[in-house]
């Protein structure tokens, strides 16, 4: 099963039997594939990508009903999978093709097949996304990829049987580890070329560095421990124990918290990275493989490969909350953060006019008020107000102009439920007299306005003379 994955390359005839039981897994769990679908609906929540090792597709999980959506088609045996940081494309290693497929998140479609090495197993991306880092278990070898050409620019040799890669938050360093020969070759991303190798545990699988970038962890699958590697001197500084068979290793988004599948155990354990010690064993699936936090750092899912499921746990409790089935040997999964949601504002424009008379200046003073109902803020707007014809406007507030008998005035922001005023006045003359019309109006505004009806409003006063003026 993927477990050998782990533990590939300690002689040539153990690396024939573990690769050729992958094999054999892939082609019996083949046998169950249903076909391919496109995906039923949009996702309303943060998209889960989790790739099926028995059933060469990438499986698409709704993580806010924790179902999944839809099945994407890439090559044989599919294992890691990673989403670049513009959650625009996702790559996924195919482990006995020799490549990586590449696909949009924003519609599941494959755009590239990549050609890497031999039984490609990782991948992992630089936070430019310029490049992704894929390690090649049989060539001993990274492929580093060049992501605006879809091409291999650089090869790099490694350690014996490169399992797990990670590259840290600034960039500069890529961690790869050598699960045949129990090290971690650091990668120099500048130049990619190997400049240390830091001795671990026995069976490194699994990496992942924290978000500060001063700690990688490294999981040591044919023991019992992670290794925590200081970045700054390239030195284990601690080892965890964290119980038999550990292989996937996330951090919290604050990386205060670690979290380390045991496949010897059916469980993952959460390490307190301050104290370098489990604080809670949570039971999950059989053989949990990878496992990753999501976007917003409430929940950890776990993929556990021979029960065909995916676990999820609250971060919050440390308990499973759900567990989703309908995978083939699930192995890799990588998220992408939802879609914002549209934002929607609603101006209710209001007019109001009142008289100021006299014989030397009389005029109209007119208030035009845009007021938000929302439910989201006002970024910007115009609001307009039409003169009678040959009618002008002075004293105008600050952002409103005048032009062929039109007041235009712009609005910046204005909170939910909040209102912001624009004054300006009409002045009467001797020879004013009858209705005077004023009518205010929306004319753009954003985010989207959703009530039209309310965009526009009238105040119609009446002159008998300069000195008699009436305004409702």
């Amino acid at each position: 099963m993927i477990s050998a994955l782990s533990r590939p390359r300690r002689t040539q005839s153990r690396r024939r039997r573990r690769l050729t039981s992958l094999a054999a897994a892939g082609a019996l769990a083949l046998t169950g594939v249903a076909a391919l679908t496109e995906p039923a609906h949009a996702d309303a929540g943060p998209k889960a990508y989790v790739s099926n090792f028995g059933g060469d597709a990438v499986s698409v999980i709704d993580t806010s009903t924790n179902t999944i959506t839809g099945s994407i088609s890439v090559g044989s045996n599919p294992t890691g999978v990673a989403v670049n940081p513009a959650d625009t494309q996702a790559y996924v290693t195919n482990f006995d093709d020799g490549t990586v497929s590449a696909f949009d998140t924003g519609t599941d479609a494959v755009t590239a097949t990549i050609p890497v090495g031999s039984n490609p197993l990782t991948v992992a991306f630089t936070p430019s996304g310029t490049r992704a880092y894929v390690t090649n278990l049989s060539d001993s070898t990274v492929s580093v990829i060049d992501t605006a050409t879809n091409t291999v620019s650089a090869t790099v040799p490694v350690g014996a049987g490169p399992n797990g890669t990670a590259v840290n938050p600034s960039g500069t360093t890529a961690y790869v580890t050598n699960n045949g020969d129990d090290t971690v070759s650091v990668i120099n991303t500048a130049a990619n070329t190997v400049s240390a190798t830091v001795p671990v545990g026995d069976g490194p699988s699994g990496v992942a560095v924290s978000p500060s970038g001063t700690n990688a962890y490294v999981t040591n699958n044919d023991g019992t421990t992670v290794s925590v590697i200081d970045t700054a001197t390239n030195t284990v500084s601690a080892t965890v124990p964290v119980g038999a068979g550990p292989n996937g290793v996330a951090f919290s988004p604050s990386g205060t918290r670690a979290y380390v599948t045991s496949t010897g155990s059916d469980d993952v354990k959460v390490i307190n990275t301050a104290t370098s010690t489990v604080t809670a064993t949570v039971p999950v699936g059989d053989s949990p493989a990878k496992i990753e936090v999501n976007p917003s750092g409430t929940a950890v899912y776990a993929t556990n490969r021979a029960d065909d499921t995916v676990s999820v746990i609250d971060t919050a409790t440390n308990a499973v909350t759900a567990t989703i089935s309908g995978f083939n040997s699930p192995y890799g999964i990588a998220f992408v953060p939802a879609p914002p949601t549209a934002q929607e504002a609603d101006i209710d424009v209001d007019l109001t006019a009142k008289p100021n008379l006299g014989l030397l200046v009389p005029y109209l003073s007119y208030t035009l008020t845009a007021h938000n109902t929302g439910p989201d803020a006002v970024t910007s707007a115009t609001l307009t107000a039409a003169l009678p014809p040959g009618a002008s406007a002075t004293n105008l507030s600050a952002g409103c102009t005048v032009a062929a008998s039109t007041v235009t005035c712009t609005y910046g922001a204005i909170a939910d439920n909040a209102s912001v005023n624009k004054t300006f006045r009409v002045p009467l003359h001797l020879l004013t007299l009858g209705k005077v019309k004023v009518t205010g109006l929306r004319t753009a505004s954003a985010p989207t306005d959703t009530n039209p009806a309310n965009d526009s409003a009238a105040v119609t006063c009446t002159a008998v003379s300069v000195i008699l003026v009436t305004c409702p």
